[in-house]
């Protein structure tokens, strides 16, 4: 975990020297893309923090990866993505950049436990992982995972969703290979996969910095209206009780409460 920190507070320094750039230069678009990354690092930060202070973390570093429980691994790998994201990429992403094991399988009576536990006694845990919402019926998406301390925004798939949340992912992966001084082979395959997808992702070879590049700017293209539509969505959902606002609605609530809107 105290990895993952000094990570992030690299990131974050990156990021607002970057915005710092793009504001002189009068580049609002690029602004608004890189405060957006910022903030979406800014409070990973604060969660990989809660949960190296949490008493289950230990005092004495990151425990071996065999150690960890299955849904501190799963958060860890979110953290790093800052995007909802299926368990086969989180299982990818903590492969590549952490390394070790989570079993796919697991994930989904994972989320059922994290309701049960949510319902039995709210906000007893530093946090939750639950699943991402679709922007129409706040109804849970089909295998997509996130943390229940992102902004509810941020967990909700619109249309555009799943090519900002890919791009993103591309992002955040090739930003923690760069700082690695010996990747993985799994992370530099998952690099590819990922650059592969990305119209200029492969130019000249793959790398990470060339995957950040093209990946910010197909982003660009995207990332507005995604986000417009996805607080729209978050808006609807202030009707929600706790717990649906966590883990989703039944079809029927979600039909009554548009037809009282």
């Amino acid at each position: 975990m105290k990895s993952s920190i000094e990570v992030l507070e690299a990131r974050i320094d990156e990021l607002r020297a970057a915005v710092r750039k793009a504001v002189v230069a009068r580049d609002s678009v690029q602004a608004r893309v890189l405060r957006a990354e910022l903030r979406r690092a800014e409070r990973a930060w604060e969660e990989a923090l809660a949960q190296l202070e949490s008493p289950s973390s230990g005092s004495e570093g990151a425990a071996p990866d065999s150690l960890l429980p299955l849904r501190e691994k799963v958060h860890h790998a979110l953290t790093l993505l800052t995007v909802p994201a299926a368990p086969r990429l989180i299982n990818a992403v903590y492969a590549a950049l952490v390394g070790g094991d989570i079993p796919s399988s697991r994930l989904t009576s994972l989320r059922r436990d994290e309701e049960r536990s949510f319902r039995s006694a709210p906000y007893s845990r530093p946090y939750y992982l639950c699943p991402a919402l679709t922007f129409d019926r706040l109804a849970p998406a089909r295998a997509l995972l996130s943390i229940s301390t992102w902004p509810i925004a941020d967990r909700i798939v619109g249309p555009l969703s799943p090519r900002v949340q890919f791009l993103t992912a591309a992002i955040q992966v090739a930003e923690g290979i760069r700082r690695i001084k010996e990747p993985r082979p799994e992370a530099m395959r998952l690099l590819w996969r990922f650059a592969a997808n990305i119209p200029g992702g492969t130019d000249g070879g793959v790398d990470p910095a060339t995957v950040i590049r093209a990946a910010r700017a197909e982003l660009v293209i995207h990332q507005d209206e995604d986000r417009r539509a996805r607080e729209q969505a978050a808006r609807r959902a202030d009707a929600l009780t706790d717990v649906q606002r966590l883990f989703g609605v039944r079809l029927g609530v979600v039909s009554d409460m548009e037809e009282a809107g």
